[in-house]
């Protein structure tokens, strides 16, 4: 098995997972990239999945139903036209032509009814998690609450670390420029960064990540840390009461950032 990133937009990621000459697709915000990586390796669609409603993540939808029969499986209270199985948190979805099962997780808070997919047979462990988590970052909270990002957070961080991330959007060196503020003394993080740099330099993903490392680097996992919850009171002048309230603060200093 193979997953493939297809870069679509600006700094998104179509992921393709492909065995054999079949393949499945996680939030085509554009068919092109989709429609002529299947044309130029002779694949077939076996299905498509999708964590939330927002343009560029199902986007190129319509154009790939009217190329393929492919079921599209996606958050059963977001209205997302094309999705004809919905799917909610503690549904199974069987991909019976790649033999991969995906648990769905939800995790509201980027937006209201998002939801995540884990494949926990495979090895190591696979998380298509949308824009819930980034490597070393997080969602913006579009439709839902701190709370409820916490809570989104918390299961994530509950799989196993060798649990591989792969999220949307290529955030990462951007998402360290503020971890190094939010955190200033995290050698792992600047180990990281260096890495992802010379990805980047290049022309590689960043991605995936693990849920292990995330949770040595990323802010929005580490809210109980003496130097995050610092640095968020030298920067509101208040301190927070608790990871939650950290939390917080830090999604709102980084909607500024």
């Amino acid at each position: 098995m193979d997953i493939i990133p297809l870069p679509a937009f600006r700094d998104n990621y179509i992921w393709l997972v492909r065995e054999g000459d079949q393949a499945l697709v996680v939030d085509p915000g554009d068919a092109g990239p989709v429609l002529g990586y299947l044309a130029a390796e002779g694949l077939k669609l076996a299905a498509i999945l999708v964590t939330h409603h927002h343009a560029d993540h199902v986007g190129g939808l319509a154009r790939l139903r009217q190329a393929c029969t492919a079921p599209v499986y996606g958050p059963f209270n977001e209205a997302i036209e094309g999705v004809d199985h919905p799917v909610g948190d503690g549904d199974t979805v069987g991909i019976d032509a790649l033999g991969l099962t995906f648990d769905v997780l939800d995790v509201p808070g980027h937006t209201a009814g998002h939801v995540a997919y884990v494949c926990r047979s495979a090895s190591p462990p696979i998380l298509f998690c949308g824009d819930t988590l980034f490597s070393a970052g997080c969602g913006r909270l579009f439709e839902g609450t701190p709370a409820q990002l916490a809570q989104s957070l918390a299961r994530l961080v509950a799989l196993p670390d060798d649990t591989a991330v792969y999220c949307t959007h290529e955030y990462t060196l951007s998402n360290l420029a503020f971890a190094r503020v939010a955190e200033p003394h995290n050698p792992e993080r600047d180990a990281y960064a260096e890495h992802c740099v010379a990805l980047r330099n290049a022309g590689r993903p960043t991605l995936p990540s693990s849920i292990g490392h995330e949770k040595a680097i990323n802010p929005f996992l580490r809210c109980s840390q003496p130097g995050i919850i610092d640095a968020v009171t030298a920067h509101t002048g208040q301190r927070p009461a608790d990871a939650l309230a950290c939390l917080a603060a830090l999604r709102e200093w980084k909607n500024v950032f």
